[in-house]
């Protein structure tokens, strides 16, 4: 699959007769609402772990030099802390090109902090996109991220600002926090 997936989303669902839908986000999308929203609220989903796996083209590095973003891998058992935003179709227009590089949307039920359930769309880049990077251990992962700068700025600051995020929502993931930690004891960082 290509890179730019921008085309290829904007096929993957239809919103006819939808005045709003659920949007569930677990990387930058938790802090980084630069879009219009009817609703924000605390949300998880079931069945999948978030991973460094994904590289970054676009906005945390370069096509010569990605940086590393979050994506979602299958893991059974395992639930993923996020934000859900409620929006109007429409808005999928800003966030196809935002997302991109190697992410398509898929549908999937998310549980809202007070119990509540609702079906939402979900961006992840899966194994087969041309940017993916695969699995690494924590400690190359940090060491790969405080190299990394694209035009969104720099890598570590992604990192940095997502773990604060997941902190702010209660959640310990483990995956996250271990990066942090490793590029925290990186000179200069």
């Amino acid at each position: 699959m290509s890179h730019d997936t921008t085309e290829t989303n904007r096929h993957r669902h239809d919103f006819s007769g939808h005045d709003n839908v659920w949007l569930f986000g677990y990387g930058s999308l938790i802090y980084k609402a630069d879009f219009p929203y009817i609703e924000r609220r605390p949300a998880r989903i079931r069945g999948w772990a978030r991973r460094f796996w994904q590289g970054s083209h676009d906005h945390r590095g370069t096509p010569d030099a990605p940086g590393r973003v979050a994506t979602l891998v299958p893991e059974t058992g395992n639930v993923c802390a996020g934000m859900a935003y409620r929006i109007r179709p429409d808005v999928f227009t800003h966030l196809d090109v935002r997302e991109k590089n190697g992410y398509l949307r898929f549908t999937t039920e998310m549980t809202f902090d007070d119990g509540d359930h609702a079906e939402g769309l979900v961006y992840i880049a899966s194994d087969d996109n041309a940017a993916y990077l695969g699995p690494a251990s924590e400690a190359d992962i940090a060491r790969h991220i405080a190299q990394a700068q694209g035009p969104s700025g720099s890598n570590r600051d992604y990192l940095l600002r997502l773990a604060d995020a997941l902190r702010e929502l209660g959640d310990d993931d483990t995956h996250v926090f271990a990066i942090e930690r490793h590029l925290r004891t990186l000179p200069g960082t």
